[in-house]
């Protein structure tokens, strides 16, 4: 075993381009048709083979299969793509959030509480 064998890190790589429509559509249980659907809706954008055929990555797969069980569930597919790529930038937003927070906390000596007052400032209603 090779450590750094470029084919087994293109393996290990969610965003290598290694399946084809059709296997990518039989994984999914679904149709060539709905990925190409998918793609129109900008959803993923396979990426091309030399040969012109479409190549879908694994984290694609993911994408794709969330929004198939959308349309499943009976959202149109416009719809379904728009909550997708929603829930993706959630997620994303989530963890560059969890990251900040971690470099902050690594950086504090532990009471992070002194950069505003958290007094109510004689603030409450009269009764």
């Amino acid at each position: 075993m090779t450590a750094g064998n470029p084919l087994s890190d293109r393996l290990d790589d969610d965003d290598y381009p290694a399946y084809t429509i059709g296997r990518a559509a039989e994984m999914l249980g679904t149709t060539p048709g709905f990925l190409r659907a998918l793609g129109e809706a900008r959803l993923i954008t396979p990426l091309r083979s030399g040969g012109g055929h479409r190549r879908y990555s694994r984290y694609q797969l993911r994408i794709a299969a969330r929004a198939r069980e959308l349309v499943d569930q009976g959202t149109p597919i416009e719809a379904a793509c728009r909550i997708v790529i929603l829930e993706d930038q959630l997620e994303e937003a989530q963890r560059i959030n969890a990251a900040y927070r971690r470099a902050a906390a690594e950086g504090d000596d532990g009471d992070d509480r002194d950069d505003r007052d958290s007094g109510d400032g004689g603030s409450g209603a009269a009764g």
